[in-house]
């Protein structure tokens, strides 16, 4: 985004130089949508308050019309039947005008539930709202998302930057009136995903979709606390609209992404797309917004259920001690500006895996492991998703020709 709100950890880009092209005429390119993290609802506070006001609709303006719409039924009838009471000379009675009655359904049978209904219903126990209390440098507040229950025992899945700072955390699930205390064990906030754990025992565990499986038409329900609304979480519908997009954010970038159409807002950060088998697709993260140069409308972004799946053990491996090493190329970059697709080497670091491999400056790379480059943003999550030691096949475009090449990646340096 022009703008996304989110991230990056040490990200290729973070490192390396990535420098962005003048456009060739001089002229100022204008930005993309604004995207923004998804968001957790968070309320921040300039002073040390764990409790800061809460937002509330505002429904008083209907209640204000509603009041209105009765004084003045009672007012009318009192002038009627003051004109009556003094006759003026007139004895012809005053006709009663009376509405004809409200229709209902006689029908008192049971009707089926709907597939989302059904949808719904059926990860109603697996779908959780967390509450966190933060600290940072705009003061203390209280940042509100959504979980997914992983295992009986207590796992749960969520956004990183919905607990990210957290001093405590919380997990209320649906049903219950109580609040119970989550553990953060582990973040992973270039990818966005972070593992809680609550003591509870025989939990409903929630069930993913055989990776690979999602494509774009595809019917998808989005399941979240939006906007902390009290009551149940909020149920939205829509499709998959494409796949394996990119985004970046001021932490990064965020690759593998679905994008949809299903209505994504604060709060739902963290909670399950879904398709019509109930099946966990992708967990929402973001969403783009417009602002007075463009527009956007219902573009939402899920991190795919085959990086989800990937991260979830990478997060256990965290939470038992184990340090996560990203990979490393060696390059800089900067994006295209000339409407074609790939990222431009810009610098390429001596005896690094890239100039070994006989990658060049002013080379173009098209595709990593067979998965395109559609930006800079792309390579730049691609590399950081890869491990030291994981040789990648780096497909690139130099001087008109197309060339592959095979880089042993090493560990990026802290």
């Amino acid at each position: 985004m022009s703008d996304f709100s989110r991230f990056d950890s040490g990200s290729e880009s973070a490192s390396e130089s990535t420098s962005q092209p003048e456009n060739s005429s001089g002229s100022t390119k204008l930005p993309p949508p604004a995207v923004h993290q998804f968001a957790s609802n968070q309320q921040l506070s300039g002073h040390n308050s764990s409790k800061p006001t809460r937002i509330r609709l505002p429904f008083i303006v209907a209640g204000a019309s509603i009041v209105f719409g009765l004084i003045g039924g009672i007012a009318g009838t009192f002038v009627a039947n003051e004109i009556n009471f003094q006759g003026y000379g007139s004895k012809k009675p005053v006709t009663q005008l009376t509405s004809p009655p409200v229709v209902v359904s006689s029908d008192g049978s049971e009707k089926e539930d709907s597939l989302i209904a059904k949808v719904a219903l059926r990860l109603a126990n697996s779908v959780v709202t967390i509450t966190a209390d933060v600290s940072n440098i705009n003061g203390d507040g209280r940042s509100v998302g959504t979980g997914l229950v992983l295992t009986s025992n207590g796992e749960i899945l969520t956004n990183a930057h919905v607990v990210e700072g957290a001093d405590e955390v919380v997990v209320r699930f649906a049903g219950e009136t109580e609040p119970r205390i989550a553990k953060v064990l582990a973040t992973d906030v270039g990818n966005d995903l972070a593992l809680i754990k609550v003591d509870a025992t025989g939990l409903i565990v929630a069930t993913f979709a055989k990776p690979g499986s999602v494509k774009i038409g595809d019917s998808v329900i989005a399941i979240g606390y939006a906007l902390a609304l009290d009551g149940g979480p909020t149920v939205t519908s829509g499709i998959v609209s494409a796949m394996k997009r990119t985004i970046e954010t001021e932490s990064g970038a965020l690759n593998s992404l679905i994008q949809t159409d299903a209505a994504i807002s604060s709060g739902n950060s963290g909670g399950p797309l879904v398709n019509l088998q109930g099946e966990v697709v992708g967990i929402n993260t973001a969403v783009a917004r417009g602002d007075s140069e463009s527009a956007a409308n219902n573009i939402g972004f899920s991190i795919s259920v085959d990086e989800v799946l990937i991260v979830i053990e990478q997060l256990r491996a965290q939470a038992n001690g184990i340090v996560r090493r990203e990979g490393f190329l060696g390059v800089g970059l900067t994006g295209r500006d000339d409407g074609g697709q790939g990222a431009i080497i810009t610098d390429v670091r001596v005896g690094s895996p890239a100039e070994i491999a006989g990658i060049v400056v002013d080379d173009i790379v098209l595709s990593v492991d067979g998965e395109p480059i559609d930006g800079q943003a792309v390579l730049v999550a691609a590399i950081r998703d890869a491990v030291p030691g994981q040789k990648v096949e780096i497909e690139i475009s130099r001087a008109g020709k197309r060339l592959t090449f095979e880089a042993t990646l090493v560990a990026r340096s802290n």
